[in-house]
């Protein structure tokens, strides 16, 4: 079961809405869905939570980019949810993908340089070593992903953010905001 709500810091204090994310296709629509639940460029925190498997936050504050932390990256990934948070950037796959596009521009070595300076007797990553890499660029890693410290000047640390249990992440984050009650409301 998800439960999904958005939580908009105002003037008056933190405000929940429960809001639908079902036609939500991308990070970014989230985003311009969150901001329009501000009124006055405020904090806004996307909260997504699959029962006792993982959670998400998104910030998004006024026009800044969001900021996105998932507790289980593997996880999230087998939900529709999950899929709208875990963008390329945030699992760090445009570097990689930017990485192979360099190598592919570098120049062929000549057969008498292939290998030359190493020792083959005990490569143990395979005849092309580091650069046929040894981790699957489509593979998403297990456990947390992204900004942990994105809940730090409202008085959750990045340490504590990794080590909040799937089960009731949002009610503790809910709790040291003082947005429990409003929550709870929507929940």
């Amino acid at each position: 079961m998800y439960f999904t709500a958005l939580l908009a810091r105002t003037d008056d204090g933190w405000e929940a809405s429960d809001t639908e994310f079902d036609d939500v296709e991308s990070l970014d629509e989230l985003a311009d869905l969150a901001r329009e639940a501000a009124p006055d460029d405020d904090t806004v925190l996307v909260c997504i939570e699959q029962e006792g498997v993982w959670f998400g936050i998104v910030r998004i504050d006024g026009e800044d980019d969001p900021r996105v932390f998932v507790s289980d990256a593997a996880r999230a990934m087998r939900s529709a949810y999950g899929e709208i948070l875990l963008t390329d950037e945030l699992l760090g796959r445009e570097a990689a993908e930017a990485d192979m596009l360099a190598l592919d521009d570098l120049d062929e070595p000549a057969d008498d340089e292939v290998g030359a300076g190493r020792d083959t007797d005990n490569d143990e990553t395979g005849a092309g070593g580091a650069l046929d890499g040894d981790t699957d660029p489509d593979e998403v890693p297990r456990g947390p992903v992204g900004d942990a410290g994105l809940l730090a000047d409202l008085g959750i640390d990045a340490g504590t953010v990794l080590t909040l249990s799937a089960d009731d992440a949002l009610g503790e984050i809910a709790e040291t905001l003082g947005a429990a009650d409003v929550l709870e409301a929507v929940r």
